[in-house]
């Protein structure tokens, strides 16, 4: 089980969570301080003077006082009227990674929660029992009310959970796990429900599978570059070190090592009369390497705000006050998500030109008609280009900014909201699509190069058709290929494409 100290925990940490489902619990050394900022919630509970989400009403009924008799049915109540969820459930990795983001906010010490709340998140991880949560609902304002309230649920056993594949009422899943539900006590339901979580555990999963994504073009733009026998004169390092962009840069790098060897390239070096191959070949480097950077940028971001305090209000110890403010505002994970879904969209547009290129008899150098050996009696992979235009024309669309579309909510005390759970949401159906795009691009780069025999590729480029072919053979006469591209686009997505290449380009 993984120990993750708060407020210090990685990105290579939490893709490791995502990636494995591994457990994770609090480091003990952040006790003292949850503890402290429980006993004052407690305190302030029991006195007289009205403390917001202690002892009020929430959002608008904030000025409603509640009698400290009352607090524990105020929490209740405040989770069961905010399981207002809709649509798919969340999927389970993506709820693994969310809880443990609440357990590194809520052991920051400044949420005033009682350990016993950190426990259950804690038990639940390491047993198996996983909230249901519904994808829809949340604007991403005063947290993410309705995906974190149904979390919750399942902790005090309202809602639902899943336990061992079974989707059961949530207190029978914690039965069966040898756990009780838990009563939640002042401010605690707040605690739970007021926070960017949802979102930010969402934009973290679509930013780990965008980096697969990013650097599995690299790989199948250089095989895509052997197949049409394409200029590597492009990823020369001085043109790259003279702009000076890092992720530019390294793209460059990175295929020039991926390339290294090819017979193909050598084949041509000399005596290939054409000036200058189409942007989608040139401008790898450009374009990918931009994407690179963005990601990076949103991986900065992301990490910051999964070891944020981002519920509401929070609890100052050193200062003795409990304070109202706005932590809960997803508007950076917003812009972080709307930056992936830009990368993920351009990585797309540019290998879906490369796949144009490969089937278009007039700009393919030589190859044949849609890679196919016997043209006109069979169409080879003339509608799987037609795919991939499909699926980046939806990425586009699907990459307009979210951040922007605010509206007012909660009789407008909530009156500028981040939609940054849509804009995290969109993210693992964008990515699916490219992974299909680039599926599509490694099929005919792959049928483009074995065209070229005798000339070899790359050393680590054969590697790369290997493990495609190894699942998916040649194609010869036209066949049923959606069983072929959807083998191809999992290679992709699994990360297997990249690590036959050996890339080493790294967040």
């Amino acid at each position: 089980m993984m120990s993750l100290i708060p407020g210090a925990v990685t990105l290579a940490a939490l893709k490791k969570i995502y990636r494995s489902l591994e457990p994770a619990r609090l480091d003990r050394s952040a006790q003292p301080a949850v503890e402290a900022a429980a006993q004052m919630v407690a305190d302030a509970a029991a006195g007289r003077d009205a403390v917001y989400g202690i002892n009020t009403g929430f959002g608008k009924l904030a000025s409603t006082k509640i009698a400290p008799e009352d607090t524990a049915t105020l929490q209740r109540n405040l989770i069961l009227s905010h399981c207002c969820g809709v649509g798919e459930p969340l999927a389970e990795d993506k709820t693994r990674l969310m809880m443990v983001l609440k357990l590194l906010s809520l052991g920051r010490g400044a949420s005033g929660v009682r350990w016993l709340v950190i426990e259950q998140i804690e038990s639940m991880l390491e047993r198996g029992v996983t909230p249901v949560v519904p994808s829809q609902g949340s604007v991403g304002a005063s947290g993410d009310l309705a995906p974190l309230a149904h979390m919750t649920a399942a902790m005090i056993g309202a809602g639902e959970a899943t336990y061992e594949g079974e989707r059961l009422p949530s207190d029978i899943a914690l039965k069966k796990a040898g756990l009780e539900p838990i009563v939640l006590g002042p401010k605690e339901g707040l605690g739970l429900i007021n926070g960017t979580q949802f979102s930010t555990a969402c934009a973290l999963a679509g930013l780990f599978d965008a980096w697969r994504m990013a650097q599995a073009s690299m790989v199948i733009a250089a095989l895509t570059t052997d197949a049409i026998m394409g200029s590597t004169a492009p990823l020369v390092s001085d043109i790259h070190t003279l702009r000076g962009h890092a992720g530019q840069i390294d793209v460059a790098r990175e295929m020039r090592a991926i390339m290294n060897g090819s017979e193909i390239r050598e084949s041509h070096r000399e005596d290939d009369h054409r000036v200058q191959d189409p942007y989608c070949i040139r401008c790898q480097p450009q374009v990918v390497g931009a994407a690179l950077d963005v990601l990076r940028m949103a991986a900065k971001t992301l990490e910051i705000e999964a070891n944020a305090v981002t519920d509401n209000p929070l609890v100052l110890v050193s200062e003795g006050r409990i304070v109202s403010g706005g932590n809960f505002h997803a508007e950076y994970v917003g812009f972080a998500a709307d930056q992936i879904a830009l990368a993920v969209a351009e990585i797309g547009a540019i290998a879906q030109r490369r796949v144009a290129l490969m089937v278009d008899p007039t700009l393919s150098f030589d190859l044949p008609p849609f890679l196919t050996p016997n043209p006109g009696l069979n169409s080879g992979f003339m509608i799987a280009e037609v795919t991939t235009a499909a699926l980046m024309s939806e990425n586009k669309h699907l990459a307009n900014p979210c951040v922007t579309d605010s509206t007012p909510t909660s009789a407008n005390q909530e009156d500028h909201v981040s939609m940054a759970a849509h804009g995290a949401l969109r993210l693992a159906r964008m990515n699916a699509n490219l992974s299909v795009i680039l599926g599509v691009e490694l099929l005919c780069a792959a049928q483009g190069v074995e065209a070229r025999a005798p000339l070899a590729t790359s050393a680590r480029l054969q590697d790369v058709i290997n493990t495609l072919r190894a699942k998916v053979p040649a194609l010869e006469d036209d066949r049923y290929l959606a069983p072929d591209i959807e083998t191809a686009s999992t290679l992709v997505r699994s990360g297997e494409i990249a690590h036959a290449a050996q890339v080493e380009v790294q967040p």
